[in-house]
């Protein structure tokens, strides 16, 4: 796969690196509405997406109509229900779904009592029609989604799979403050897999913070490999990273 250089851009702040990334995401969806009727949307779900959601609610008032987007997520804990205060959903209804008229959102039920049966069914409703945007963040490990370097495979037959979460991936989510203890953080999950990621049209990338800068720079500076599975975004192409100046300290040393 030819390696390219993601187009990156790093703000002095997390609110500024938020307003830049909703500017973005504003811009590619007034695109893509221009020339179809309707958009679909994967969002990632995590504290280090606060200002970028925050951002693209303010910039997105009377220009984009989001009745005519449908939305889903990338992943979710396995056992864990709609409204409990660390699932995902709970996580975007707050900082999302309450704030704009999305068309249609469709949710990973991390509470189904057979999550294989779940993945397929989630699989199906992302296979129905091409994705045309994912705004996603990238993990301490290297994840996207629920993609850790024990379980990424950049062929992946399946679009939607059952993963074990690795511990530094349970330590990050702790680190999140999404949970009180480690022993709380599940160690499974429903995740969306990396060729959902390489075949959807446009990838904004969305990653603050220090403790992202080393996987930053693997990520943009070292081998394409699933120890680094965010290394595949430099084979995308139509992708862009936004940073604050703690996560691309690695990139400016």
């Amino acid at each position: 796969m030819p390696l390219r250089p993601i187009p990156t851009d790093v703000s002095p702040s997390r609110d500024e690196l938020g307003r830049r990334a909703a500017a973005h995401v504003v811009k590619l969806l007034q695109g893509i509405l221009a020339t179809q009727p309707r958009a679909r949307v994967v969002f990632a779900c995590a504290p280090s997406q606060n200002e970028f959601l925050a951002a693209l609610i303010t910039q997105s008032q009377s220009v984009i109509d989001w009745s005519h987007i449908d939305g889903f997520h990338m992943d979710e804990y396995i056992g864990l229900r709609a409204k409990h205060p660390a699932s995902f959903r709970t996580y975007l209804k707050q900082h999302f779904l309450d704030h704009v008229p999305l068309g249609s959102f469709a949710e990973i039920h991390g509470e189904a009592l057979d999550a294989e049966a779940e993945a397929t069914r989630y699989a199906s409703l992302l296979s129905a029609a091409p994705i045309d945007l994912i705004c996603l963040g990238i993990g301490e490990n290297g994840h996207i989604a629920f993609n850790d370097p024990s379980v990424a495979d950049f062929d992946d037959p399946q679009r939607v799979k059952v993963v074990h979460l690795d511990h530094a991936c349970r330590q990050q989510q702790l680190n999140d403050g999404c949970f009180a203890t480690l022993a709380d953080v599940p160690k499974q999950a429903l995740s969306l897999t990396i060729p959902v990621f390489r075949q959807a049209q446009h990838l904004s990338v969305v990653v603050p913070g220090m403790r992202k800068a080393q996987a930053v720079a693997a990520a943009c500076l070292g081998p394409l490999t699933t120890k680094c599975p965010a290394s595949i975004l430099r084979t995308h192409g139509s992708v862009r990273l936004f940073l604050d100046e703690f996560s691309a300290l690695q990139l400016t040393a």
